[in-house]
C-alpha cells in the first residue's frame, strides 16, 4: 500500500495549504480580539498585545514542527520543516521578549471604572509570576538550542530538557495570557489558548509516550553488523514479528539500538537497503566520534526500535527523464537505497552517480556499484580528494570544477538531481548546480544538521 494512504488527510494536502493554515492560526487571536469591540488603547499597547498573541500562537504551533510528524514533514521535507521550526522560533522569541517593554499603560490593578483595561494593565501577582517564568524560560530555551553543540551534556539530555522546557513555557504562557491579557480573558480567546496548549502537550505525549509504546509492539533485532569501509559499518535489522516498516527508497528512520524504547537515545539514519529487500532494513553508519563508534561492537540479536519512515529524498511524485545522484561519504546510504530499488524495478532511465570521498579506503559498495552499472543505465564517477598513486578517476572536491567536468547540463536538462552528504557539501553542491544552470526545482536534498 502506498504510504500516503496510511496517513491523515493533512499529509495529502499541498504545502501551500499547510502554510495558509499556519498563517491563519497565527492571526486568529487578532481576529478574536478585534471581534470583542473594545475601545482601542494607545498604539504601543495595541502593538504589544498583538505581537504577544501572534507570537504565542506561533510558539504553540512549533510543537508540530518538531520534525516528528509526517503529516507535516512528509509534505515539505524534514529539512525545510526543521529550518522553518528554527527560524520561526527565533522570530517569535524576539516578539515575546520585547513585548513587555512596549507597554505605555501603567502596571496597576484594574480600576473599578476601567473594566476593559483601557487605562491600566490590571496585572495580579500570579499573572506577573507566570509571565516572568515563561519569559525567562523562552530566552534560555532559544539560547540553549542555538548553542546546543557547545553544551557539556549529551544530545538526549538536551532533547528532554527542550521538550519539558517548551511544555512549561506553554502552560505558564497560557496562564499569563488568560489572566493578564486584555483580550485573552474573553471566553472565545481563552478557549482558543486552552485548545492550542492542549494540542501542544498532546504532541509531546505522542513523541515521548505513544511512539515508544508503539515501538514496544513492533521490536526489531540486529541481524548482522559488518564492516563496509574505513570506520564505516553496514547494520542490518529485522522485525521480531510481522513486516518491517513500509518506506520509500531514500527515506530515513529514528533508530534506537540496544536500549529500551523509552531511553530517548534514538538517532536519524538513512535506510541504505531498498523496499524490495524488506523485511530486513539496512543502514550504512560511519563512526563520528559519538555513540556511532560503538556500532561495530553490537552483537546480533540486540534489540532495536524504529520510528519512521521520514524524509522527502525520494522519487515519489516526481517525474524525470533521468537522474543525477551526487553523494559525499556516507551520504551514499540513501542513494544506494534508490539505486537498489531502481534495479529491483528494472528502471530503464539513465542514471549518473557522482560519489566523492577523501580516501579510496572510504569508498562504499564499490563492487555492488560495478554490478549495478552493468544492469542499469548507470554511469559511476568516483571522486577522491586525497589521491593514491595510481588513481585515474576524477580528483578534488565536489566543487564547480569537478561537477562542470562531469555534468553536461544541456544533455541532462530534464533530469532530477539528488544530493546527499555533509551539510556543508550539500550547500556547496546546490550552489554549484544553480551556477551551472540547474533549476532549483530539479534539485532535492536533505540535512540532519542545521545552523
Amino acid at each position: 500500500m502506498h504510504q500516503d494512504r496510511k496517513l491523515p488527510i493533512l499529509y495529502r494536502l499541498h504545502p501551500i495549504w499547510l502554510l495558509a493554515g499556519y498563517i491563519g492560526v497565527a492571526l486568529a487571536p487578532l481576529a478574536f480580539a478585534y471581534a470583542q469591540g473594545l475601545e482601542p488603547r494607545r498604539f504601543r499597547d495595541e502593538l504589544s498585545s498583538a505581537l504577544a498573541m501572534v507570537a504565542f500562537a506561533m510558539l504553540l504551533m512549533e510543537f508540530v514542527l518538531s520534525g516528528r510528524f509526517r503529516a507535516v514533514s512528509g509534505r515539505i521535507g524534514i529539512d525545510l520543516t526543521m529550518r522553518f521550526h528554527q527560524l520561526i522560533a527565533r522570530s517569535l522569541a524576539v516578539f515575546l521578549l520585547i513585548h513587555p517593554f512596549l507597554y505605555a499603560t501603567p502596571l496597576k490593578h484594574a480600576l473599578p471604572w476601567d473594566p476593559s483595561g483601557q487605562y491600566t494593565l490590571g496585572l495580579d501577582a500570579a499573572s506577573v509570576t507566570t509571565g516572568v517564568i515563561a519569559w525567562i524560560l523562552l530566552g534560555l530555551l532559544i539560547l540553549f538550542a542555538i548553542g546546543r553543540d557547545k553544551l557539556p551534556y549529551r544530545y538526549e539530555v538536551w532533547r528532554l530538557s527542550h521538550g519539558l522546557g517548551a511544555a512549561a513555557i506553554a502552560i505558564a504562557g497560557a496562564h499569563h495570557a488568560i489572566h493578564a491579557g486584555r483580550y485573552s480573558g474573553h471566553p472565545t480567546l481563552e478557549a482558543f489558548w486552552l485548545v492550542m496548549v492542549g494540542i501542544a502537550l498532546v504532541t509531546l505525549l505522542v513523541v515521548y509516550l505513544v511512539t515508544p509504546l508503539q515501538q514496544l509492539r513492533h521490536p526489531y533485532r540486529v541481524a548482522s553488523v559488518e564492516k563496509a569501509a574505513l570506520k564505516t559499518w553496514t547494520l542490518v535489522i529485522e522485525p521480531l514479528r510481522g513486516q518491517a516498516v513500509d518506506f520509500q527508497a531514500g527515506q530515513f528512520v529514528w533508530l534506537t539500538l540496544d536500549r529500551p524504547s523509552f531511553a530517548i537515545t534514538e538517532h536519524p539514519f538513512s535506510i541504505s537497503s531498498c523496499p524490495a529487500e524488506r523485511p530486513r532494513l539496512g543502514f550504512t553508519i560511519k563512526e563520528a566520534g559519538d555513540f556511532t563508534d560503538t556500532i561495530g561492537a553490537l552483537r546480533p540479536g540486540a534489540r532495536a526500535y524504529v520510528d519512521g519512515p521520514y524524509g522527502n529524498l525520494t522519487l515519489s511524485g516526481r517525474t524525470a527523464d533521468g537522474l543525477i545522484l551526487i553523494a559525499g561519504g556516507v551520504g551514499i546510504a540513501p542513494i544506494m537505497s534508490i539505486l537498489r530499488q531502481l534495479d529491483a524495478e528494472r528502471d530503464a532511465r539513465p542514471v549518473k552517480l557522482i560519489y566523492g570521498n577523501r580516501l579510496a579506503e572510504q569508498i562504499l559498495y564499490r563492487a555492488e556499484l560495478d554490478g549495478l552499472a552493468e544492469r542499469l543505465r548507470l554511469e559511476v564517477h568516483l571522486v577522491l580528494s586525497e589521491l593514491p598513486g595510481l588513481w585515474e578517476g576524477p580528483k578534488g572536491q565536489l566543487d564547480e570544477a569537478v561537477l562542470a567536468q562531469l555534468l553536461d547540463t544541456e544533455e541532462t536538462a530534464g533530469w532530477l538531481h539528488i544530493v546527499c552528504g555533509p551539510a556543508a557539501m550539500i550547500d556547496s553542491v546546490e550552489e554549484t548546480l544553480e551556477k551551472l544552470g540547474v533549476p532549483m526545482r530539479q534539485t532535492i536534498s536533505e540535512k540532519f544538521s542545521y545552523d
